[in-house]
């Protein structure tokens, strides 16, 4: 169970990281893009 829980826990963080991630990428663009108009 506790390997299984811990990759369970790696997991998450992985995908929030990546959620993250592309949020960040996302966030300059958007700001960007209402500064030009």
């Amino acid at each position: 169970m506790a390997r299984t829980f811990d990759r369970q826990v790696a997991e998450l963080q992985v995908r929030a990281a990546f959620l993250n991630h592309f949020t960040a990428l996302g966030r300059p663009k958007t700001v960007a893009v209402a500064a030009m108009n």
